[in-house]
């Protein structure tokens, strides 16, 4: 059975760009992930803790054969191939991978939140999700994302970049 997914990518050490395009490689050579769609890439300012460099932010929308377990495992695996490093919450990452929706599902625990539970306060995910998907169903909300009143939408985006492979 094929699922459908949408995961947030964002990157904001180094060679921002090369790590999300190689998150995006390692996404498309698993046999049991399709990627349909993929937004364009969006600079942003840190959310949470904003003393560090300014993100890339992207979102994609996949099928895929995983179970939303085995697609959490496999993003975190991914992290982890790619070279992404433990540090303080909200801080500077290499890459980060965040399952925002699967299917209808919801789902919560110790480790896991889906819908992911910040999705309608984040600029820097919903911009780009609503330019792939602007009628998605929000399973908790019950309603389309693009029905929501959602305030301070693009307080963090600073502009909009072509995906330009390095």
């Amino acid at each position: 059975m094929e699922n459908l997914s949408f995961i947030g990518i964002g990157s904001n050490l180094e060679s921002r760009m090369m790590y999300i395009q190689k998150a995006l490689e390692l996404l498309e050579e698993d046999p049991n992930i399709n990627i349909i769609k993929l937004s364009s890439i969006y600079e942003t300012k840190p959310y949470g803790y904003t003393d560090q460099d300014n993100f890339l932010n992207c979102v994609v929308k996949i099928s895929t054969k995983y179970s939303l377990i085995e697609l959490f495992i496999k993003t975190k695996s991914i992290e982890i191939e790619i070279g992404r490093v433990k540090r303080e919450k909200w801080g500077p990452r290499e890459i980060d991978l965040d399952i925002l929706f699967f299917n209808d599902v919801v789902y919560c625990d110790e480790k896991l939140n889906i819908p992911h539970r910040d999705v309608l306060y984040r600029d820097f995910v919903l911009v780009p999700l609503l330019e792939i998907e602007p009628y998605i169903f929000h399973p908790v909300e019950k309603k389309k994302i693009s029905e929501l009143e959602i305030k301070n939408l693009e307080v963090n985006i600073i502009r909009k970049l072509d995906y330009i492979k390095v």
